[in-house]
């Protein structure tokens, strides 16, 4: 995998809208996310041609919103690029991604939920990138950003050196929503659940593999278009799993997890991660999707490999950030996951 060059304060980093068009919808957020990220980590955040445009524009133009991520990878006065926020179509960008551009223009690119594609598509062309926070989800978070959502950060795209053990954040996780069209709001912070350990499940031997994966909501929609993986790919990787706030049920992710088996992707894997549930879902439940993935990873596909569930990953904040393409390995003795590689240089 290709290493772009770590951010550093005074660079430009470039906002693109690749799929709902949050920023035009919630102007007042977009701009809160802006000034928080410039003044945490001192880069200068600018919006891409289309960025801005009302999302009714940017649902009839896919290829601008694609355009706008390729433009600012052959911008050399850009350094990173963020997406403003998730959606439910990035799909249809596909035909309009230039991989050689990519490959050819490395660097960080963050996102999460309805941007695995285009970290997909980053994978197709060989660049690492990074499954993490977003302009309007995580940047402009209500009261001021998580600490450990900016370590995380910090981590892996500012410091060279490999982010190492990985944790549950101590202070607790929520998916509380707080209206972001109600302005008087965005001062509140949201109320935390009780921090949660994250569970080891499966096989008790310790394994290293690179980290692949995203929403699996999104993957589905990937499956055997060009961006997918070849089989061979897969080979020795960690996948890691989400949910999305769409919240789909435990019997989905039995669905979905099903055809990685029957598709010989599951038989290839090292290890999965499962991020906590997206959505309004009664915590209580939440180990309903740890047996689905128990039953199908272990008892149906009989795969030998270590599961860790209800990490603080993806719908579910602070969230840690995961280097597509690192090295990472799991203890399921020592009930520790780490980072092993530094992904920028």
């Amino acid at each position: 995998m290709i290493r772009p060059k770590a951010l550093k304060e005074g660079d430009t980093v470039a906002a693109v809208s690749m799929s709902w068009g949050g920023p035009e919808a919630v102007p007042h957020r977009f701009e809160r996310g802006k000034k928080q990220l410039e003044e945490e980590f001192g880069w200068n955040l600018i919006a891409m041609e289309h960025t801005l445009k009302p999302d009714s524009w940017l649902t009839q133009n896919p290829e601008a919103r694609a355009a706008d991520m390729m433009n600012a990878f052959k911008d050399p006065s850009i350094k990173g690029i963020i997406a403003t926020i998730g959606g439910d179509d990035s799909v249809r960008l596909i035909p309009h991604f230039d991989y050689e551009v990519i490959r050819q223009n490395p660097k960080v690119f963050l996102g999460y939920s309805d941007t695995t594609v285009s970290h997909f598509a980053c994978f197709k062309a060989g660049l690492t990138s990074f499954y993490g926070p977003s302009i309007l989800s995580g940047f402009a978070e209500n009261g001021g950003m998580f600490p450990y959502m900016v370590d995380s950060v910090r981590k892996t795209m500012v410091s060279t050196e490999a982010p190492g053990v990985i944790s549950p954040n101590p202070d607790g996780w929520t998916v509380e929503f707080l209206d972001w069209n109600d302005t008087s709001l965005q001062d509140q912070k949201r109320k935390l659940n009780n921090p949660s350990p994250w569970r080891y499940l499966g096989s008790k031997k310790k394994v290293s593999g690179k980290l692949i994966g995203g929403c699996a909501d999104v993957l589905e929609m990937i499956k055997g278009t060009e961006i997918w993986p070849s089989l061979e790919e897969w080979e020795g990787k960690i996948l890691f799993l989400e949910t999305s706030e769409d919240a789909p049920s435990p019997t989905w992710l039995r669905y979905w997890l099903r055809n990685y088996a029957a598709t010989g992707i599951l038989e290839r894997l090292s290890g999965i991660l499962l991020g906590r549930p997206g959505g309004k879902i009664d915590p209580s439940t939440f180990s309903q999707y740890d047996d689905e993935l128990c039953r199908v990873v272990l008892d149906e596909a009989k795969c030998d490999i270590p599961l860790v569930t209800q990490m603080d990953f993806g719908h579910t904040d602070p969230m840690f950030v995961l280097p597509i393409g690192a090295m990472a390995t799991i203890d399921p003795i020592k009930e520790c996951f780490s980072i092993d590689e530094a992904m920028v240089e």
